[in-house]
């Protein structure tokens, strides 16, 4: 009985059947990505500024890489956290991460960057499986309200949230590049605490707009996460069973470089003694804005792949998905969220959620 539990923890789906709401689905999609946008505006724009703001000790570097050396290990755990707090809650609580670090920027010092960065890593890990499965659950949940493909309406709901995301870029560095100004020695700034003031208002907005989000799952799990360890366990490591999760690890390895090189090399070594610290934001805005171009083009590319690997899944093709992933493996350079658009395609394609 005990081995029979555990393989049905393991295989309980995340998102649950979708439950009779008031507000429609694509209201709360809409929700969704503005609430998202005023959360990212501010931390992308921060983040931006941590090896250029907080230089003392590499204080912002070194809280960076705490950070996401959390995040890595909190989502081995993630999806059983969300499960058992529900996708809405759990959005919630993890944008809860994002105003903490804003609030450690303000009194930037070890005792308070290093827990802070920690407990955002936690958050992240949670935020960004509860976005998934909110998404998901509420473009299944359009598509079957109105008898429409779910794999084309969960592709125009991750297009306009990815969309609208690739666009926080732009936003929070222009706010950034209008309120930093260089001191008059060179080396300092002034306008930060400011900056920060701004940004926490921005997360604020943020998470009142989750609030408003309906609660699409159909019941919560008031039970324990996993009946044992071991059940756990078999559900973090049945992905890496798959040969074509482990082809895409490498991607996810040059993507981590690729962010580590641009948010605390790029800002610091590159733009900060060409533009000061107040130029990053600009420099970060055209970096953001060339972003959301190459997602508008990618999500296209992606939608004339989707109905060309669908057509070759009736034909007996094996690997349908394969060739956007490869498309946004090019693509993803100018921007992170047109890796996340080929991704999501991928898992759709190949029946993974």
């Amino acid at each position: 009985m005990d081995a029979l539990r555990d393989e049905e923890d393991a295989a309980a789906p995340l998102v649950a059947a979708p439950a009779a709401s008031r507000r429609s689905p694509a209201t709360d999609a809409h929700i969704l990505s503005a609430a998202f946008l005023f959360v990212f505006s501010a931390y992308g724009a921060a983040q931006n500024l941590e090896s250029t703001v907080n230089t003392k000790g590499d204080l912002g570097t070194v809280s960076l890489g705490i950070l996401y050396t959390s995040f890595t290990l909190f989502s081995v755990v993630a999806s059983p956290v969300v499960t058992r707090l529900g996708p809405k809650r759990a959005l919630v609580v993890g944008s809860s991460g994002y105003v903490l670090f804003i609030l450690a920027n303000i009194v930037p010092t070890w005792y308070t960057m290093v827990p802070a960065s920690l407990y955002l890593g936690f958050c992240a890990s949670i935020i960004w499986v509860g976005q998934g499965t909110y998404l998901t659950s509420a473009a299944l949940s359009h598509a079957r309200d109105n008898n429409l493909s779910e794999g084309r309406t969960l592709g125009n709901f991750t297009g306009e949230f990815w969309g609208i995301m690739a666009s926080t870029q732009v936003i929070g560095n222009l706010l950034s590049l209008a309120l930093l100004r260089n001191g008059k020695d060179g080396g300092s700034v002034t306008g930060k605490n400011l900056l920060f003031v701004v940004f926490l208002g921005c997360m604020i907005v943020g998470i009142v707009l989750m609030c408003l989000l309906s609660k699409r799952e159909e019941k919560g799990h008031n039970g324990p996460l996993h009946s044992s360890f071991g059940a756990m366990l078999k559900y973090i490591v049945a992905p890496l069973k798959d040969r074509r999760m482990l082809l895409i690890i490498p991607l996810m390895v040059y993507t981590g470089l690729q962010h580590a090189f641009v948010w605390a090399v790029f800002t610091k070594s590159i733009v900060t003694p060409v533009l000061g610290i107040s130029g990053v934001g600009g420099a970060m805005a055209i970096y953001g804005a060339a972003g959301a171009v190459v997602v508008c083009i990618g999500y296209w590319i992606f939608d004339l792949w989707t109905l060309f690997s669908y057509t070759n899944s009736l034909n007996g093709s094996y690997c349908p998905g394969c060739s956007p992933i490869l498309v946004a493996s090019f693509l993803q350079s100018n921007g992170w969220s047109t890796w996340h658009s080929g991704s999501a395609t991928h898992r759709r394609l190949m029946g993974c959620g």
